[in-house]
């Protein structure tokens, strides 16, 4: 499966930048989620990817192959990328069957494609099901109904899963009468042999040509596959329809329309629709959200089985955090179209690279703390936080802050300065909805109106601690007083609102525990996971833990 890489990819309708200057490297077999808020770029990025929309300026690879390239002028079309799609709407046809929806796309493909011997590869295919003749009567025995009535559609069935074969080789295998035999064993070793002697006899007039069969039946000659512009034959179409249906467990609604299905198993059909043309890369947005809550947590586990036994690299669009932490081997979070961070999702959801990041992952949401306070000579940060409380910030790791405050004001003079010798160009146009410093939620008992008060003057001295709901620990004895102004039990969990005076801090607190609102209790930060963010520039600065003073 191949890579896909993005470099310096905007896309802009006048003012308005979709994606600003996005480089990305997607490895194959990967499973990417593209995370971000209604609005944010990321159905935009994917359909420039999958060459639905056309980027401003940039490139993109599929492979070792240029989709697009604004400077050379390169942009392949959809149907050209190998690429496949499954979208929030299924788009089945509703007066075809789920076998005529799989096929319908296999049916008008036409492209350059290995040339096979057909009937050695049906020859094969019934050489390797004869090897038991037990085993088809067996299988033929278990599709009788209680009065001993027999169906075949059933048995032609049996046999494709059985022994991976299209419904046309099925039928002439039942058409053996190897389960009306005396013994099956016998009648399948006959059909055998002559079956072993015709397909020996096929081989042979290949080589009297200089010619040969590989393991697959394609025509070999001088030690490469001949190939032909030509359409899928039936029998591939059928094969193909099979091998997705299985793959998705919809074998046996093959006769049946989409308004028999229910909407899950309408996803299914989408999906297996998707998959039979044996796309490259599949893109799917937000392919779940039709879905009840029950129906798209089991949908997560089968896309997971899907990433796996495919092999494809799967590019999803969602806005849900919980979709893209569960099933991503890597999160690509955007806001306003430009990337927040790419990585793996628990770096993602412990490492966040900046404000933003750290507010949008996590449910309950993070706990968001101003710090006021400073560097000490061992390492440490001395602050004031919750208004009056002393608290203590070790670092995981020494850090040096003078460097740390020098770099970020390098980079944001350097991009400055690129923004300003961008604007010298007649073409460039500058964006209207401008980067901002992520605006953090601070909960009050007494909800302010941020709109109305004036901006703080922001110094190096001004930090913001964030601290996951998980870390807080409830105790009589903790060090920060507290009262329980919420509780919401679900049973393995609690979910808490802990009042420290005018400020509410969200906690977790696992095990089947209840709480009385009102209730006095003792709190303590624990680990070594709270998060230290410059306020000035919302970057992520280190994470250690904190110790804090009643």
């Amino acid at each position: 499966m191949p890579e896909i890489t993005l470099r310096n990819i905007t896309k802009r309708w006048g003012k308005f930048f979709g994606v600003d200057h996005l480089d990305l490297d997607i490895a194959d077999n990967s499973f990417i989620t593209l995370l971000g808020p209604s609005g944010c770029g990321k159905t935009t990025i994917l359909r420039m990817i999958a060459g639905l929309e056309t980027p401003t300026t940039g490139q993109i690879k599929i492979g070792d192959k240029v989709v697009f390239d604004s400077e050379a002028g390169i942009n392949i079309p959809a149907n050209k990328r190998k690429v496949g799609f499954l979208f929030q709407n299924y788009a089945l046809w509703p007066n075809m069957t789920v076998y005529q929806n799989i096929s319908f796309g296999l049916s008008n493909i036409k492209e350059e494609l290995p040339k096979y011997d057909f009937d050695a590869m049906t020859t094969g295919e019934l050489i390797r099901a004869l090897k038991s003749g037990k085993k088809i009567k067996e299988l033929v025995e278990e599709c009788r109904d209680k009065r001993g009535k027999l169906d075949t559609d059933k048995v032609y069935l049996k046999f494709i899963d059985a022994f991976i074969l299209s419904i046309y080789t099925a039928k002439i295998l039942y058409g053996y009468g190897i389960q009306d035999a005396a013994d099956p064993d016998t009648a399948a070793k006959a059909k055998l042999e002559e079956l072993t002697k015709k397909l020996d006899g096929i081989k042979k007039s290949y080589e009297s040509k200089g010619q040969s069969l590989n393991e697959e039946y394609a025509v070999v000659s001088g030690g490469k596959v001949l190939t032909e512009d030509r359409k899928l034959t039936k029998e591939e179409i059928d094969k193909s329809v099979r091998r997705v249906s299985r793959i998705v467990k919809i074998g046996m609604f093959m006769n049946r329309y989409p308004a028999e299905l229910s909407g899950g198993q309408q996803q299914r059909v989408a999906i297996a629709r998707t998959l039979a043309p044996e796309p490259a890369v599949l893109f799917m947005d937000e392919p779940l959200s039709n879905l009840d809550a029950k129906l798209r947590l089991e949908m997560r586990y089968e896309l997971q089985r899907l990433h796996v036994e495919t092999g494809s690299t799967f590019v999803y669009v969602t806005h849900d955090q919980m979709e893209a932490m569960t099933l991503a081997t890597k999160i690509c979070l955007i806001n306003n179209g430009v990337l927040q961070q790419y990585d793996a999702p628990l770096d993602v959801y412990n490492r966040p690279a900046n404000l933003f990041v750290a507010d949008f992952v996590g449910n309950p949401s993070i706990n968001f703390v101003e710090a006021k306070g400073k560097e000490q000579a061992d390492g440490s940060f001395r602050f004031k936080i919750l208004d009056d409380l002393e608290a203590t910030f070790r670092p995981n790791e020494p850090i040096d802050m003078a460097a740390w405050f020098a770099k970020r004001d390098k980079d944001a003079a350097d991009l400055e300065a690129q923004r300003i010798e961008m604007l010298k160009d007649k073409k460039a146009v500058e964006k209207s909805n401008k980067d901002e410093v992520f605006k953090y939620h601070i909960a009050k008992v007494d909800e302010s109106d941020y709109a109305v008060e004036e901006e703080p003057e922001i110094t190096n001295e001004d930090f913001v601690l964030a601290i996951r709901p998980e870390t807080l620990k409830l105790s009589k004895d903790g060090s920060i007083a507290s009262t329980i102004y919420g509780a919401m039990p679900t049973g393995m969990e609690s979910t808490v609102k802990l009042r420290i005076g005018k400020y509410l801090l969200t906690g977790v607190i696992f095990g089947g525990v209840t709480f009385k609102l009102g209730e006095e209790t003792g709190v303590d930060i624990a680990g070594t996971d709270i998060l230290l963010f410059d306020r000035k520039s919302g970057k992520a600065i280190t994470a250690g833990s904190l110790a804090v003073k009643g």
